[in-house]
């Protein structure tokens, strides 16, 4: 049916909205609560530990397997847009602000694997250009907090938070009402505690999700500290008026095109070359971000950051079709979540490392660190042996 790819996708970006909300409004929390700025590594580290705590259960539960993937992208999808709203009420505290965001994380789980899933049951032959569509609208989701801070400027910072509990609430029923659960899909026959474990032992599956650990090391550290870094630019050179939450919108959203031109090019050129590429690509902005960071040159300094958007995200649909191509098909929902759940885990590590290291000497050099994970990844990725 040609209705359902589009509603997946618009599904996904609706409910993945929540994702990034609290970012947007940081500083307004900060002020309103009295916080530190570090406080922005753990707000998105306790989505991020919310989203690995799901994951986690998901996988071992096969809950995406062993039930209506539709349904449960349904449930968590009302679940989290209704836990979102809690961020929103004017006598909250940090830690119970900690707590929703924790929680919000964790319905997360049965939002954007599953949505994969949901995906690769209905569209088996080219898996990779449908994936591109979906990653794309998780970026985009990711980015629309920042796009409605900008516009809702002159608001309290709660509208933030009531729209994208809107969206999320949105695309739920969308995709309960529009998608049916794929021919594709084999239900789970029983429990089984280990089954997610089982792509593992496959040497293409297992480079697949180790090319993918690399690549989450430096992309949702480079997501977070997108306004830290456009902000920065604004301290050191005071002469220049950026509006930080736009830039941010636009700079993290131009991944959700790449998504799209990375599934469409791995039709040509395979899924693994393209992947590799892109890894490649956003290593070498890693490593040349210095060059860039504080350059007397705005122009030069936004359209790096671009370029590196671009880079950062464009193999990761690629590797989501690698994982699940190689999956076996029965666990295949549980496999592409506990490779998730890994990899959101390494995001938590990248984010706090360059949070606790970084300082305003250090501010330029700080994120070549980032480039440790690519390297690794594209090690495992050239073994001759893991050819695809």
């Amino acid at each position: 049916m040609k209705r359902v790819l589009p509603t997946i996708v618009i599904a996904q970006f609706f409910c993945t909205s929540v994702w990034f909300a609290g970012n947007a409004i940081m500083s307004d929390i900060a002020k309103k609560l009295h916080l530190e700025p570090a406080y922005l590594a753990h707000l998105t580290s306790a989505v991020q530990l919310g989203f690995i705590a799901g994951t986690l259960i998901f996988a071992v539960l096969s809950i995406a397997d062993r039930f209506s993937p539709v349904k449960v992208f349904f449930c968590c999808a009302m679940l989290a847009a209704a836990i979102n709203l809690g961020a929103s009420l004017n006598n909250i505290d940090a830690t119970a602000l900690m707590i929703c965001r924790f929680a919000t994380g964790f319905f997360l789980a049965g939002i954007y694997p599953v949505g994969m899933k949901i995906a690769s049951d209905h569209y088996q032959q080219g898996l990779g250009k449908s994936l591109g569509f979906l990653v794309g609208a998780l970026v985009l989701g990711t980015a629309f907090p920042h796009f409605l801070k900008s516009m809702t400027g002159g608001l309290p910072y709660q509208y933030v938070i009531y729209g994208t509990s809107i969206l999320s609430a949105m695309g739920g029923c969308a995709m309960i009402v529009l998608v049916p659960d794929g021919p594709g899909r084999k239900q789970g026959q029983r429990l089984n505690f280990n089954g997610f474990l089982s792509g593992f032992k496959d040497q293409k599956f297992r480079a697949a999700a180790f090319g993918y650990f690399g690549h989450m090391w430096e992309l949702y550290a480079f997501w977070v500290f997108v306004p830290v870094i456009l902000a920065a630019y604004q301290a050191h050179y005071p002469q220049v008026n950026l509006n930080v939450p736009l830039l941010s919108f636009l700079i993290i959203a131009i991944g959700s095109l790449s998504c799209v031109a990375s599934g469409y090019l791995s039709q040509r050129f395979g899924a693994k070359k393209v992947a590799t590429v892109a890894l490649f690509t956003s290593c070498i902005c890693c490593v040349v971000s210095p060059l860039f960071l504080f350059a007397n040159a705005m122009g030069a300094f936004i359209i790096f950051l671009f370029i590196w958007s671009i880079a950062v995200i464009a193999d990761s649909p690629l590797f989501s079709t690698l994982i699940a191509q190689n999956a076996h098909v029965e666990v295949k929902g549980s496999s592409l979540t506990i490779v998730n759940s890994i990899g959101f885990a390494i995001t938590i590590m990248s984010i706090q490392l360059v949070t606790a290291l970084r300082t305003s000497a250090n501010a330029e050099y700080i994120y070549v660190l980032l480039a440790v994970g690519p390297v690794l990844g594209l090690v495992v990725l050239v073994r001759k042996e893991n050819s695809y």
